[in-house]
């Protein structure tokens, strides 16, 4: 999971949001189309809304198709085809024919290709200014959030969410004191790193990490780079040096109260946003405060906030299986 802080001067409504998304509806990869990305319907209704709002957040669904196409396959199709012409002309293809030779081979690959899709939750709390991307890809969150500032009314511009301590440094700190942050407790899972040449990592899965032999790695210069942590006994996660949360989980005391048969996308996407929402504000506090990323001053121009949050168009595709929101 990756926050971004939205500018405050952004304000729409939701009919704005779903007319915005409608320019950029999903379609699957055409016969010779090698990759299609898109906007679908949260709730996998066909031709329904491709934003949702529940209890006040608002959810979209990003999806992405490519087509799978082996090396070693476009390989041997491209040495047929070099074969082939050296028989005819006595001639080995140069470096520019071989190029058109790979074009062509892929040209002829790609309608007998396999396809893989993969989607990401997209989280906007307009109350709390905050666009949440269910992924740990920086990749594929930058190609999202360049189709949002493409997409969305003139003004909307994001930045990363930023704090006053680093999330490395106040891991190393929680670890060496064995002092979590309040609401916090540390669980049994972490990785260090070391800052030399060397890199060397050591990892503890299961593992108590309140011991001398963790804070003798942290002495030694080792620092975190991921933290498993669990929040006020409702959500565990996993802390990133980069604050990305992955390993989300919803505990126990979450679904107390509720009936078996409780369930479908309101009740998931509101346990999800409502835990969360309280969660964000909590690990924020605990590591510093949010620090001032600039964002008041990047919507100034609507080119410039265009400018500024670029994405790769190739981004991989997020073969995560579809789940409940977050």
């Amino acid at each position: 999971m990756i926050v971004y802080r939205i500018v405050p001067q952004w304000q729409v409504g939701l009919e704005q949001v779903e007319e915005a998304l409608g320019k950029a509806v999903f379609m699957e990869c055409g016969a010779t189309q090698e990759r299609s990305a898109g906007f679908v319907p949260p709730r996998g209704e066909l031709h329904g809304p491709l934003a949702e709002s529940v209890g006040g957040q608002w959810v979209l669904r990003f999806m992405v198709e490519a087509k799978v196409l082996p090396g070693s396959v476009l390989a041997r199709r491209v040495q047929e085809k070099a074969e082939r012409i050296e028989q005819e002309t006595g001639r080995k293809p140069g470096k520019k024919e071989s190029k058109e030779l790979k074009d062509e081979a892929k040209l002829d690959l790609l309608p007998m290709a396999f396809t893989k899709q993969g989607s990401m939750w997209v989280w906007i709390d307009c109350a709390a200014r905050t666009l949440v991307l269910d992924t740990s890809s920086q990749a594929r969150a930058d190609e999202v959030v360049s189709s949002l500032v493409e997409l969305l009314p003139p003004g909307f511009a994001v930045a990363l969410l930023n704090t006053q301590t680093s999330p490395q440094a106040a891991m190393s700190h929680w670890l060496a004191a064995q002092e979590p942050p309040v609401g916090f407790t540390v669980d049994r899972e972490c990785e260090l790193k070391s800052a030399d040449e060397e890199k060397a990592v050591v990892r503890y899965a299961r593992h108590p990490l309140d011991i001398e032999e963790v804070q003798a790695h942290i002495a030694a210069g080792k620092l975190p780079t991921k933290l498993a942590l669990t929040w006020d006994d409702r959500v565990s996660f996993m802390l990133t040096e980069g604050l990305q949360l992955k390993k989300i989980a919803f505990l126990d005391t979450v679904f107390e109260g509720s009936k078996a048969d409780d369930g479908g996308f309101d009740t998931d996407v509101a346990i999800a946003t409502g835990e969360l929402s309280k969660l964000l504000p909590d690990l924020i506090e605990a590591l510093g405060g949010e620090a001032d990323s600039g964002i008041a001053t990047a919507a100034a121009a609507d080119s410039s906030a265009k400018s500024t949050v670029t994405g790769p168009a190739t981004a991989p595709v997020d073969t995560d299986p579809d789940s409940a929101p977050f």
